[in-house]
């Protein structure tokens, strides 16, 4: 029975689970980040894009981190293609995640590029969170729907009453989205090299934000990736060489 179980996990079916769970889990998560996309349209709209502009993001962009980005930027005085550019490679992961959901999910070919918009933090943490493919898929297309939806709703609402909000840098609202992607990515940050990646982009983002332009820390501090694999993988080599022949 040990091997077994042993076995399902590792195939990814660890037992069923209630579609109610799944259903309740998912929902809580796209209720909870989606009310966040009322900060993003609030800072949207207080860095000078327009209504339009705005939902237009949300709609066709629909990845918070980066949207964030770009309007952040963009408010600082930022260059747009910096901003862009910034916003782009933060959004390159969710390129990586489709990789790993594609196998996970093994959707129908047709659906695939309706369910690629989907593709984020929030439905990628609920679907890989899953026992068995029944739950992924629905756990992904409930936090993907109500995520959409709630988010593109709350945009409007941000983006419209951003005039009668005022200062958004008052209310700390231009915090909100970056605060829901370290909680999400918090507990993903398990070995030490997840976590030397994490805390040299965080030094070189804040490091070089008083001398760069607005949107270029974000772009240098994706260098902490290649940085921290490559040290990480001399120190593998090193030790793998100075082990005793007979361990080898």
């Amino acid at each position: 029975m040990a091997q077994q179980t042993a076995l399902a996990d590792i195939h990814g079916e660890r037992g069923p689970k209630p579609d109610s769970a799944v259903v309740r889990d998912a929902l809580g998560v796209g209720v909870a980040v989606g009310l966040s996309g009322f900060a993003f349209g609030v800072t949207s709209a207080g860095s000078g894009l327009g209504l339009l502009q705005t939902c237009a993001l949300s709609l066709l962009v629909f990845t918070g981190a980066s949207q964030f980005a770009l309007v952040g930027a963009l408010a600082a005085g930022g260059n747009p293609l910096t901003a862009a550019a910034g916003a782009f490679f933060l959004g390159v992961r969710n390129a990586f995640y489709g990789l790993r959901l594609s196998q996970m999910l093994a959707l129908p070919r047709a659906v695939r590029p309706f369910a690629a918009q989907w593709v984020i933090d929030e439905t990628t943490a609920v679907t890989l969170a899953q026992p068995t493919r029944r739950a992924a898929r629905i756990g992904f297309t409930v936090t993907g729907l109500s995520l959409y939806v709630l988010w593109n709703l709350t945009t409007l609402l941000g983006a419209l009453g951003a005039k009668a909000v005022g200062n958004t840098d008052a209310w700390g609202l231009d915090a909100a989205g970056p605060a829901v992607f370290l909680a999400l990515l918090a507990p993903m940050l398990k070995t030490t090299t997840d976590r030397a990646v994490a805390g040299l982009a965080v030094l070189l983002g804040l490091g070089l934000l008083p001398v760069l332009p607005a949107g270029v820390p974000v772009l240098v501090a994706a260098l902490a990736a290649p940085a921290a694999l490559f040290v990480s993988g001399r120190r593998t080599r090193r030790t793998r060489d100075d082990a005793p022949e007979e361990t080898r």
